[in-house]
């Protein structure tokens, strides 16, 4: 299993074959695995991957003696493997991926605050008929005389986005190995600068 983190820099298109591709651009950079853990020590298999440059004095004193001889790691996220010939300190590079691979992209999405419900659960509104004044985007009713309480899970206003979202069956159309940026097909979830997890 391949993988890598990478921060989402946006949209662009690529030229190919008389053919206009949208693409994602993801910076990788220096990826370092930081932990190896095992069935028989952790209860779970899987590897633990670090990226991105922070400041000494951001870090935490337990994350120092964690990322001892490692580097002064942004994020650190794990990728579940069933067994792995990666060691603490190597790095995950990009050439792992090549174009035309297809992958899975995990990423949180835009937060955007507050919402009604037209904007977070696509209401029609209330008519824009005479007498409606300030009703047209109110929920309108929301249940039954019975039960006298708001049953759970209705669709009301609230806090919409900042969701972890995954796209599967995303294909890689270029990789740029001098600049450390992968190009992938679509769209990915998240604004500019967000942390992406990309799984081949």
């Amino acid at each position: 299993m391949r993988f890598i983190l990478g921060k989402k820099l946006g949209m662009t298109q690529i030229f190919k074959e008389d053919k206009v591709i949208p693409v994602t651009l993801i910076e990788s950079g220096l990826n370092f695995v930081t932990q190896v853990k095992t069935k028989e020590k952790d209860g779970y298999a899987a590897v633990q991957v670090g990226f991105g440059a922070r400041k000494e004095k951001n870090i935490k004193k337990p994350q120092r003696g964690h990322l001892k001889d490692v580097g002064n790691l942004r994020w650190l996220r794990e990728f579940r493997l069933d067994s792995t010939d990666l060691k603490r300190g190597e790095e995950v590079k990009i050439s792992d991926f090549s174009a035309g691979d297809k992958i899975t992209a995990v990423a949180i999405s835009k937060g955007k605050g507050f919402q009604g419900v037209v904007k977070r659960h696509g209401f029609h509104g209330g008519p824009k008929s005479h007498g409606q004044k300030d009703k047209l985007r109110a929920p309108g009713s929301i249940g039954a005389s019975w039960p006298q309480f708001t049953i759970k899970g209705m669709k009301m206003a609230g806090r919409m986005g900042s969701d972890k979202m995954t796209i599967k069956n995303l294909e890689v159309v270029e990789i740029d190995e001098e600049n450390n940026i992968i190009a992938v097909k679509g769209a990915i979830p998240g604004r500019r600068g967000t942390l992406v997890m990309l799984k081949g």
